[in-house]
């Protein structure tokens, strides 16, 4: 008399799986460092954008407030601001652009001012991303209003 013997469970994965996973994971680490680089670049970009737009308005605040100018003085080409006593520096893959009434004492120099009465000298910084996309902020020179607005490609 013969006795069957269940077939046995395997216990471990075949070389196809083992394949399958490493293929799977050499994917995974080489789009990771791409997405991290995108996300980063936008990240940046929008802190630029925050930053500048921040600036313009508490500069426009504070000469209605103290009744004394003030003024955002832009490096197009250092690609950093000064307003006060304080510097931001924009990120290097950004690029920038100043239309101002009031150029400063270079060209690459541009600066816009508040007045205590509202009004301001006007002028748009753009600041423009890598793939093109970008956005203008406007300073009015009767009012002093900051707006915001995406730059078309």
């Amino acid at each position: 008399m013969s006795t069957v013997h269940p077939a046995s469970s395997s216990r471990g994965f075949t070389l196809l799986e083992i394949l399958v996973v490493i293929a799977i994971a050499g994917l995974m680490s080489a789009l990771i460092p791409l997405a991290y680089s995108r996300i980063n670049e936008g990240a940046q970009y929008r802190d630029a954008v925050r930053s500048l737009w921040t600036s313009l308005r508490t500069l426009r605040e504070e000469a209605q407030t103290t009744g004394a100018t003030t003024q955002l003085l832009m490096d197009t080409q250092a690609k950093q601001f000064n307003f006060g006593s304080q510097t931001y520096q924009l990120p290097d893959d950004l690029e920038v652009r100043a239309t101002v009434a009031n150029m400063g004492g270079s060209p690459n120099t541009a600066s816009i001012w508040f007045l205590p009465e509202g009004g301001s000298t006007g002028g748009s910084i753009e600041i423009i991303r890598l793939n093109g996309d970008g956005t203008r902020l406007r300073v009015d020179w009767l009012t002093g209003d900051i707006t915001q607005e995406a730059l078309l490609r």
